[in-house]
């Protein structure tokens, strides 16, 4: 929630690539005390991972790209929502500066709002969360965990990982590193899928894997 309560709802389209109905392909706020909702970004496809900024209450979140274009592209994205209404290109742009060979339809990618990072292709990035505790060094303060799912169609997978992005508040100098991997098994396989993230209380943070059923903390200390 944001610092006004409101809920973040991403309504996906029923399909890989098309043009999509008027009530999806967006993500929405919803304010649970009225049940009033406010349109706050389009042109999104399939968002499952968000979280709102603790140094600015904006918006950010994790963004899977179309399927059946190549095995390295489109990238999968991080996004951030700086105003109100903002469009993220889908159907008509991916990764903030490919066209799509069907449906760009006269667009151009300029028309749209980029990604903050492109997090690689195929990698399918799901939960993610701002890292807001203490027990991690003081470096990790507002950096963001996400969890990446893996790929289902790649010729060989990516993702299976947790990658950690530090970014400035207005989303410039954004860079990722692998903070935790070892879940892919060969190039078709995997022992885990990261799905989900949580900070506990103490500040470890629990990942929920929907692979092997299983749930890990990662705790650090000296």
């Amino acid at each position: 929630a944001d610092k006004d309560g409101w809920f973040y709802i991403p309504f996906g389209p029923p399909f890989n690539i098309g043009i999509p109905p008027t009530s999806v392909s967006q993500i929405r706020r919803v304010d649970p005390k009225t049940g009033n909702a406010e349109l706050v970004a389009l042109g999104v496809r399939n968002s499952v991972g968000g979280d709102v900024d603790p140094r600015t209450g904006k918006y950010w979140f994790t963004e899977n790209a179309r399927d059946w274009m190549s095995d390295d592209t489109p990238s999968d994205k991080l996004n951030m929502i700086a105003k109100l209404g903002e469009h993220f290109g889908y159907p008509y742009c991916h990764e903030g500066d490919i066209p799509d060979p069907k449906f760009a339809m006269g667009h151009k990618c300029s028309e749209f709002t980029p990604p903050v990072l492109k997090l690689g292709a195929h990698v399918a990035p799901l939960g993610m969360k701002f890292y807001t505790g203490s027990q991690f060094p003081a470096d990790y303060k507002n950096s963001i965990l996400i969890a990446e799912h893996g790929s289902w169609n790649r010729h060989k997978y990516q993702g299976a990982r947790i990658v950690r992005v530090t970014a400035d508040p207005d989303g410039k100098n954004a860079k990722q590193t692998v903070f935790a991997e070892g879940w892919l098994d060969g190039d078709q396989s995997f022992t885990g899928r990261p799905a989900d993230i949580l900070l506990d209380k103490d500040g470890s943070i629990l990942v929920a894997d929907d692979w092997a059923g299983a749930i890990y903390r990662i705790s650090y200390s000296k």
